[in-house]
């Protein structure tokens, strides 16, 4: 059973997460665009990368959030169910939320659908939007921020296909996005693909693609290479960082998979852009915590 004490100590640690994923890169982003510079060769290219990391060095120096959209919070939580805070968890996160919009400070973006007036403090009808998943008997909780902006929103798309199009449909779909809406979310980008049975169900795998770590792959074999080559097919249509002429259009391709109905091949595509805020914090039933995405950082 939690008290007071715990429950506004878990909600402080959590606005300072907050603060620190919304100015910090995590640790395998940064070194990912890292290398990134170091292929490509056109002068364009590398100015373009100079200022990605310039924009990236301000932010720490000042104290500012590295992207001037900071979205709207997505929690994505892995919990036990023996947490002992687990039944006020949804509650302290919408209060980290509201403080933190006035702290960092966050760019309010929070409106509710039909009134279409701004909250002013980034929580609204099931915003900040939070996933569940349940670990029976564990007493930790995982969880992953994510700033979902408008330019990594809009290139979302969803689709079913007949199983007689073949998993063939999947690739024109995926190039579609990306070399279309996808120039809306900053290049390079995280590209995450879902693949299940239904809308839904694909474009919820398509966004928790999108929050696995760099340089993770597919557990399955052919998912693995589908990756590869997708990756590889992107990198090769001379988009570049901020969609313009260069070598590499995305830093990773994710797939995560899910069984299919046999009639139904479902495919649902999310994209994230360079500034790719996707943060972790684990807790211990003492809320003692880790940051697994931002080495030496402390809260």
């Amino acid at each position: 059973m939690y008290n007071t004490n715990m429950k506004e100590r878990f909600t402080a640690l959590m606005e300072k997460f907050i603060a620190l994923a919304a100015l910090r890169l995590p640790d395998d982003v940064l070194a990912r665009l890292r290398e990134m510079r170091e292929r490509e060769d056109s002068p364009l290219q590398k100015t373009l990368y100079d200022s990605y990391f310039e924009n990236l060095a301000k932010a720490l120096e000042l104290g500012r959030p590295c992207c001037q959209d900071t979205g709207l919070p997505h929690f994505y939580i892995k919990a036990g169910t023996a947490f002992p805070l687990l039944d006020m968890t949804a509650e302290a996160l919408c209060a980290a939320v509201r403080r933190a919009t006035a702290s960092v400070p966050l760019r309010p973006n929070a409106l509710n659908f039909f009134d279409e007036t701004n909250t002013g403090d980034n929580t609204a009808e099931r915003i900040p939007w939070i996933y569940w998943d349940l670990v029976p008997g564990s007493t930790d909780m995982e969880i992953i921020l994510y700033f979902s902006g408008a330019g990594c929103s809009l290139p979302g798309k969803a689709q079913v296909f007949k199983p007689s199009d073949g998993y063939e449909a999947i690739i024109p779909f995926v190039f579609d996005v990306v070399a279309g809406p996808g120039i809306n979310a900053c290049p390079p980008l995280v590209v995450g693909i879902g693949l299940g049975h239904s809308m839904d169900n694909a474009a919820l795998l398509s966004k928790k693609a999108c929050l696995r770590l760099l340089g993770t792959s597919h557990h399955h074999p052919k998912g693995a290479e589908m990756e590869r080559q997708i990756l590889e097919g992107l990198n090769g249509l001379g988009m570049g960082a901020q969609g313009l002429p260069g070598k590499q259009a995305a830093m990773a391709v994710h797939i995560e998979s899910s069984g299919r109905h046999t009639a139904t091949i479902a495919c649902a595509v999310n994209v994230s852009c360079y500034v790719h805020r996707r943060g972790i914090i684990r807790f211990d039933k003492n809320l003692s915590y880790t940051l697994p995405t931002y080495q030496g950082a402390s809260l």
